[in-house]
């Protein structure tokens, strides 16, 4: 359980940067507070690692032909249709998070996502 909430605050963590990093993301919350805004990038966060744990795998396994065939690269693509359902699941909610229509934010942000994550993950506090 304390990993499932490690990686719910390093999600919130890569989401916020790539929101301050990116100027197409954006995560409003009704109240302005600092309170409200870094439960709003937590909230997405467990959005997105929730996302991330049931619907990615299924998409993973059913694009396998295509992500063979682009040596890996396809996979910034999928990482990229998470975080644009992750918006479109956050649009029903309070805290709405939104990615422009351009496609390459998306492309860069989910970049962005993966190295703050992996550059997390090898932090010996957050041994898991």
């Amino acid at each position: 359980m304390s990993s499932f909430i490690v990686r719910v605050i390093i999600n919130g963590l890569a989401l916020a940067i790539a929101c301050w990093i990116l100027t197409g993301l954006d995560i409003t919350t009704q109240s302005n507070s600092t309170v409200a805004i870094v439960l709003g990038y937590l909230f997405i966060g467990l959005i997105f690692g929730l996302v991330n744990a049931f619907v990615k795998p299924i998409v993973s396994l059913l694009s396998l032909p295509i992500t063979i065939l682009t040596l890996g690269l396809f996979t910034v693509v999928i990482n990229a249709g998470m975080l644009y359902l992750t918006s479109w699941i956050s649009s029903y909610t309070t805290v709405n998070f939104t990615i422009d229509t351009f496609f390459w934010t998306a492309v860069f942000a989910a970049l962005i996502i993966s190295a703050v994550s992996l550059v997390a993950s090898f932090l010996p506090a957050l041994d898991r």
